[in-house]
Parts: structure tokens; sequence; C-alpha cells
């Protein structure tokens, strides 16, 4: 399996992953400061990204040049999920999930802008063929909800969130020097916790830890290991050999992953119809795995 085709696996795993991320979130957003549930959730992380760091590349001296790069990509990211918590608090699941759709041509954007990646003709239509079909997924086929759509203060706060996210991942290649991807994510995470605790410092030591529903801590536990500590590992992996626009084209799935989350939560599935948006999504990904150019 050629570098790009595993640059993709691993953007199919961070998508079902992150997808798991909405749902879980969705139940616990009012239970705790965003600022101190994600300081925990980097911590966890943190400890386990640094555990199988240990166990095998090791932390090389080299890997701490520069360290303003850390908290460069680690603030970016713990701004993305404090503002995506925060906008949960108010944005509805539908409205949440169209601003999502936005970050991959903001990706694009990004990617040209810092490292002269070009989206081409097919990848442009591959990128439009996705946003169409998330939408699709997100409004239920339902067109009426699409055109009630308001940007709230919860989806405003979002969308910067996605500034940040769209940002993170072209930077995460023009500042790796060489570091493997886990050694660089234990970087990021160290670097996201010190952030997340100064800043939400009020925060945590107000949260009442002891009376937190169960909700919360199944959601802290699946974010810090599966959201964060393997998804980080997974974006970092495909970032460094797919283009930032086909990195970010797979949050498009992100809709069809929450759905599938939602069914087997018990939450209810989809209508007929919404597997239009699902064809459109896996139609546009099977354009974006022709190699058009090797990074």
């Amino acid at each position: 399996m050629s570098p790009q085709a595993r640059g993709h696996l691993a953007m199919l795993m961070f998508s079902a992953l992150v997808a798991g991320s909405f749902s879980l979130g969705a139940m616990a957003a009012n239970e705790i400061p965003p600022t101190a549930l994600n300081a925990l959730r980097f911590l966890i992380a943190a400890v386990v990204i640094g555990a199988v760091a240990l166990a095998t590349t090791g932390l090389p001296r080299s890997a701490w040049q520069a360290p303003w790069r850390y908290l460069v990509l680690g603030g970016l990211f713990a701004a993305y999920f404090v503002l995506m918590f925060e906008g949960l608090k108010t944005a509805t699941p539908i409205s949440t999930a169209a601003v999502f759709t936005l970050t991959p041509l903001m990706s694009a954007g990004f990617g040209y802008v810092l490292l002269q990646q070009i989206t081409t003709r097919r990848m442009a239509l591959a990128l439009s063929i996705a946003a169409l079909g998330a939408l699709w997924v997100i409004f239920r086929a339902d067109w009426a909800a699409f055109l009630r759509f308001r940007l709230g203060q919860g989806e405003l706060y979002y969308f910067i969130g996605c500034i940040a996210h769209a940002l993170y991942t072209p930077l995460i290649r023009k500042l790796n020097r060489g570091e493997p991807a886990v050694v660089f994510t234990f970087g990021m995470l160290i670097a996201g916790m010190v952030l997340l605790t100064v800043y939400g410092w009020g925060d945590i030591r107000a949260t009442d830890w002891t009376a937190l529903p169960g909700i919360v801590w199944i959601t802290v536990f699946y974010l810090a290991i599966f959201a964060s500590a393997a998804t980080f590992v997974l974006l970092q992996f495909a970032s460094l050999n797919l283009p930032s626009a086909k990195v970010m084209a797979y949050t498009y799935l992100v809709p069809t992953w929450v759905i599938c989350w939602e069914i087997a939560l018990g939450h209810g599935g989809p209508t007929g119809l919404v597997l239009v948006g699902v064809a459109l999504t896996v139609a546009a990904l099977l354009l974006l795995l022709r190699n058009e150019h090797p990074t």
C-alpha cells in the first residue's frame, strides 16, 4: 500500500472517530465548561501518546527544537475544541454540522497560501460534490430545513473554531521538521494542555469533578483516547502524505458517520432519501482517491 493510500485510510478512520465526538459531545456540552473538559482530555491524550512514543520511536532531543511550533499547533486545536463545545451549547446539531462542511474549502485556501498546494479542477469538482452530499445528509433531504438555516451565536463560535482547524492541517506539514507523527502529536498535546490550563484555570477550579454525570466521563475518555490521541496521529500522518484539501475533504463523511452513531445510540436513523447524500459523498471520495500528484 502506497503512502498516499495509507493517508486516505487514516482519514477514513479519522472521520469515523471524529463523528463520535459530535454525538457524545452534544450529550455532555452543558454539563461541564468547555475549557475544563478539554484540558482534561488533552492531559489524558498526552499521557497515552507519550507512552506510545516512548515505546516506539522515543522522544529525541531534536524533537524539542523550536518549541513555539507546538504552541502554535496546540493553540489552534485547543481553540477548535473549546469553540466547538461553546457552539454546541446553543447551536442545533444541523446548523453546526453545516458550518463544519466549510472546513475543507478553507483548508484548501490555507494550503495554497502556506504550501502553494493547487486545487485541481477534478479536486474542486470532488469537493463540490462532497459538499452537496454532506448538506443533503445534514438536512436529512429536507430543503425546507436548509432554507430556515440561520447563523446564530453558537454557529459563529464554531465557525471561528473551524477556521483554526482548517489552518492547523497545512501548518502540520509546514512546521514539521522530520519528527515522527506520534512525537509531533505529543508535543502539540502538551502545549495545548498547558495553554488550556492557563486559560481555563478558573473553570477547572470551579468544576465539581465528583458530581459530574457519567456521560461526561464517558465523553472525556472517548475524546481523549479516540477523538484526540488517535485522530491527532491519523491527521498528522495523512497531512504528511496528502494535500491539505484531500485531507480535509474527509470531513464530508462525518455527517454520514454521525448518522451511524445516532442509530447506535438509539436516537433514530435517516429516511431513504438521505442515502442519496451518502452516495454523493462516496462518489466524491472516489474522485479524490485517484492520484494526480505525489503529495
